[in-house]
């Protein structure tokens, strides 16, 4: 259940790109304030209607601290490295974050890093490159250290989150409505700080942002707190890398990007990368099946 709840918080997140392009011009900072004023609704309506008891937010500091550092802090540093630095090199540095859950997570209680688990998620990072650098279009340059040095801290930030959350299993996953709210409003105090308020411009942008907060700016939080809680954290990291190889396929499929030689070959690597870190779920499957 929660390695499935991890994996929709996966599918959710390849929906990013062609929603954030729809949106418009609506600035990042903006954008993340709406949307995570969306999720901040969903998870007070989804507690008022199941009668949930308000205390779930009393919480020690240190969760909030999590929590609130991982959703604000990985977007605040994502949209930092994205001014300093390619959107090529910065994303690619950023998405280091699901070989770190998986390397991290062999120092987790009753958790234990094989071979297997580490090959896939390099074969996924391999296959994330080819996505994002566009065939090789990757070139370190020491005018944007900055960016590189905030795209690292990006993924420093998300692999950290992912992985203490797991220490606070005990902590319901409710909670992260109040992350989301504290979030929202740290977004839009960056927001009136540093940029223009830009408002959609059309049905189809306004839809859009509703539909960020609704699933990967919002609902894919509940799920993946859940999920790296409760799941096997090792597959679910491995299999991240899936994100980018589907959220381009949904570009595609949108009209908004080219089918590539490149796409093909991440996709292979993408699957053998998440095949090898789910080895032992299809032993398990195996020994069942032979039972």
């Amino acid at each position: 259940m929660g390695t499935a709840l991890g994996f929709s918080a996966i599918l959710m997140w390849a929906l990013l790109a062609l929603l954030t392009s729809l949106s418009g011009d609506v600035p990042p900072f903006q954008l993340a304030a709406m949307s995570f004023a969306v999720a901040s609704a969903i998870g007070l309506t989804m507690l008022k209607l199941r009668g949930a008891n308000w205390r779930v937010f009393r919480q020690h500091p240190m969760v909030w601290l999590v929590g609130v550092g991982g959703l604000f802090g990985y977007h605040a540093l994502y949209f930092g490295a994205l001014r300093h630095a390619p959107a090529a090199e910065a994303s690619l540095i950023a998405y280091l974050w699901p070989l770190l859950i998986v390397i991290g997570s062999a120092f987790m209680p009753g958790e234990r890093l094989r071979w297997f688990h580490i090959l896939g998620a390099l074969f996924g990072l391999c296959g994330a490159a080819l996505i994002v650098t566009r065939n090789g279009g990757f070139a370190l340059d020491s005018r944007y250290l900055l960016g590189y040095g905030l795209a690292v801290l990006c993924a420093l930030t998300w692999s950290s989150y992912s992985l203490l959350s797991r220490r606070f299993a005990t902590v319901p996953s409710d909670v992260v409505t109040g992350f989301c709210l504290v979030t929202a409003a740290l977004a839009l105090v960056a927001h009136l700080a540093f940029e223009t308020t830009i408002w959609p411009g059309s049905v189809v942008s306004w839809v859009a942002v509703l539909l960020l907060g609704l699933l990967p700016v919002g609902g894919a939080f509940y799920v993946w707190d859940y999920g790296v809680k409760h799941g096997d954290i090792q597959i679910i990291g491995a299999a991240s890398y899936a994100a980018p190889l589907l959220s381009t396929l949904i570009l595609i499929l949108a009209g908004n990007a080219a089918m590539r030689f490149e796409i093909a070959a991440a996709a292979m690597l993408i699957t053998a990368g998440a095949a090898l870190a789910a080895l032992p779920v299809f032993k398990r499957l195996l020994q069942q099946a032979k039972a």
